[in-house]
């Protein structure tokens, strides 16, 4: 989960842990993106990072938790949703919402990058990733309701879900592209096509 933001610099220590978690992250996914997830133990990626197996466990529960990283939260998201501007629609507020991930994304654009190979190689870690994706979705589905008054009809959820693939849309064409354009203004992009009822693109010229 992200930390809570803070105007104070960490400590020594709290850096040295981000150090870890990070070199651990990225362990995980150099190991399983040579050898497959099948082919990978927690002491694997441990002695990678010069630390011992308890010491990943104060970390991550699992291998497959050190390899999906650590995602924004629910309550992060719903944050930014609730500073965004209140003459916004629930559409535009959740893209400006997305458009700040993709922005951090875009911060760690070769981590991701082979984070999503790593995906794409070894899909039964996909399951734990909806999994994930459907606690954020309900959160963030809440406080657009919030954000609407408090009605329920339906509504909250189905932008939430519309919006959450959008990014996720985005996502894959930004991999597929090597990370070589923008992921913020492909979500710009993206979310410019729904707010206009996604009409069909032009026909190709023959």
């Amino acid at each position: 989960m992200t930390p809570v933001e803070s105007s104070e610099k960490p400590g020594r220590r709290d850096r040295k842990k981000l150090e870890t978690r990070a070199a651990l992250e990225h362990a995980a996914l150099r190991l399983v993106a040579e050898r497959g997830l099948a082919g990978v133990t927690v002491e694997d990626i441990a002695e990678a990072v010069d630390v011992s197996s308890r010491t990943f466990f104060n970390y991550f529960p699992s291998k497959e938790d050190a390899i999906i990283g650590t995602p924004t939260s629910e309550v992060e998201l719903s944050k930014r949703l609730t500073a965004a501007p209140a003459g916004l629609s629930a559409l535009q507020a959740l893209g400006l919402a997305l458009r700040e991930e993709a922005e951090l994304i875009q911060t760690q654009r070769d981590k991701w990058l082979l984070r999503l190979k790593v995906f794409e190689s070894n899909p039964s870690l996909l399951s734990r990733l909806v999994a994930g994706g459907a606690e954020a979705e309900r959160g963030l589905a809440a406080a657009v309701a919030e954000r609407a008054g408090g009605a329920d009809d339906g509504f909250a959820h189905l932008v939430t879900a519309v919006s959450l693939a959008a990014f996720r849309v985005a996502m894959v064409r930004w991999y597929a592209a090597d990370g070589g354009p923008s992921l913020a203004g492909l979500v710009d992009q993206t979310f410019s096509r729904l707010a206009a009822g996604l009409p069909d693109p032009a026909p190709l010229p023959s």
